[in-house]
């Protein structure tokens, strides 16, 4: 849990409060490359402190984003798994990678169809029109109560 945690009634707000602090998201983007045990996820972040990354995770577990495995009794070692809720933030990652591309001086990564090769676009879609919905034409507005 963050220190000072935002007391704004927003989802930005709400979602900062569990993944918004250093190292929480580049923690995550670990476990989404496969790293899932705490030695593959520290070797691939450079210059965390063990215990930073230990209290991270145990965060990341008590606000259901992953959970724990057991793989070795003597000594106690777990592997960290993306929950189904942790999964959702894969949509996160890429909108980060596709804006990264578009205003980063220098382009990292960008994200390509496997079936083709190219590299692909952000969109939206509503299921009950069964269309394509542009930016300009979304609002944000309360839950509806009835859906």
């Amino acid at each position: 849990m963050m220190k000072n945690p935002y007391e704004i009634p927003c989802n930005i707000a709400q979602t900062l409060n569990i993944i918004g602090d250093k190292w929480t998201l580049l923690i995550l983007r670990q476990i989404m490359k496969g790293k899932y045990t705490f030695k593959e996820i520290l070797d691939g972040l450079d210059k965390i402190p063990t215990n930073l990354l230990s209290n991270r995770l145990k965060s990341l577990e008590a606000d259901g984003i992953v959970v724990t495995k057991l793989y070795s009794k003597h000594p106690p070692r777990y592997e960290y798994n993306l929950t189904e809720s942790g999964m959702d933030l894969v949509d996160v990652f890429n909108s980060l990678i596709i804006w990264g591309e578009k205003h980063l001086e220098k382009c990292y990564k960008q994200l390509n169809h496997i079936e083709c090769g190219n590299k692909i676009i952000h969109s939206y879609y509503c299921p009950t029109c069964d269309m394509e919905v542009k930016r300009e034409q979304i609002e944000v507005s309360e839950p509806n109560k009835n859906n």
